[in-house]
């Protein structure tokens, strides 16, 4: 399937200003956020219990908020409804270092009388797990981040390898933006959401940094490198398009019809998706000229390549037939 003609080249380069200009704001006013507004941490790093409650008609928060009042342990909790109007979530800063008792049990004597429901869920994480679990989960993101710069500076050349990099920062700071200004609680299935965004933006930028190493070998004609750039980005954009297309629309399926419990994740994903190809195209690339690649330089570091590769196998030709 073509999106787009395959016989005209798009002047991406030609609107490269603007789109920096467009993603430093965007970049900034996400580091502005979190910065001022800050993260809703949940459970799985600021530590505390939630209470998940299924009735078997609609609930009446405000009964249960009063229902809650009574107990001294529920009594500064925070109840919010989960995915219906029959489920609800019942959060506390308490973790079980503070609780005596079995909180499902406590939580059973404290609504009860308040209708039929079930106790479907009970998630207690202490502060100092959460704290480890919250540097862990930075440590984990970084470690990723320097993996990457290795992988794409052996694989190509430390400018495309700075250049994905940065691409990368892009990404989650403008996904971490979206999460703070929506305020979406993050908890572990968020981190995996970063994780995956970081995997599937450097796929996109991979197979847009091969197609302009092939152009760089084969478009011997062209003399500019930001002529390669718009002729290789042109030649990936259908497929670029198509794939993120299908993954979207997954994961946007999974964010209207998967629940509650998934709603985060699938929220950090689709606004992952959407910026990792946009940077993949827009940004990683001219990243490469900003960082002062040279076009005529990196072709006479391939050609002297070759020669030595070519020069390796006349010997061993030579070895091998009894030659000296």
């Amino acid at each position: 399937m073509e999106f787009f003609k395959t016989d005209k080249i798009y002047n991406f380069m030609g609107k490269a200003k603007l789109f920096m200009a467009i993603s430093a704001i965007l970049v900034l006013g996400s580091w502005a956020l979190v910065a001022f507004k800050g993260l809703n941490f949940g459970i799985d790093f600021a530590g505390g219990t939630i209470v998940q409650v299924r009735y078997d008609k609609p609930v009446d928060i405000a009964a249960i908020r009063k229902a809650l009042k009574k107990s001294e342990i529920f009594q500064d909790a925070t109840v919010t409804k989960f995915g219906s109007d029959n489920e609800i979530v019942i959060r506390i800063k308490s973790s079980t270092k503070n609780l005596k008792k079995d909180i499902g049990d406590e939580a059973r004597a404290v609504l009860k009388g308040t209708g039929n429901f079930e106790i479907r869920r009970v998630d207690m994480v202490g502060p100092k797990v959460g704290g480890e679990l919250r540097e862990k989960g930075l440590m984990a993101t970084v470690i990723a981040i320097l993996g990457i710069l290795i992988y794409v500076s052996i694989r190509f050349e430390w400018r495309f390898a700075l250049a994905s990099v940065l691409a990368l920062v892009h990404d989650v700071s403008i996904a971490m933006g979206a999460i703070s200004l929506f305020n979406v609680p993050v908890n572990l299935d968020i981190l995996a959401a970063i994780l995956t965004i970081l995997g599937y933006s450097l796929n996109d930028t991979i197979i847009v940094f091969d197609r302009i190493r092939e152009g760089i070998v084969e478009s011997v004609k062209l003399k500019d490198l930001n002529a390669v750039i718009n002729e290789s980005i042109t030649k990936t954009l259908s497929r670029t398009t198509l794939t993120s297309l299908t993954t979207f629309f997954v994961v946007l399926t999974l964010y209207l019809f998967g629940g509650e419990i998934i709603k985060g994740f699938s929220f950090t994903l689709l606004v992952g998706i959407v910026v990792g190809t946009y940077s993949s195209i827009f940004i990683a690339s001219p990243m490469l000229t900003i960082l002062g690649f040279d076009l005529q330089k990196y072709r006479a570091k391939l050609a002297e390549k070759r020669k030595k590769q070519q020069e390796k196998e006349r010997m061993r030709a030579m070895y091998e037939q009894g030659m000296v």
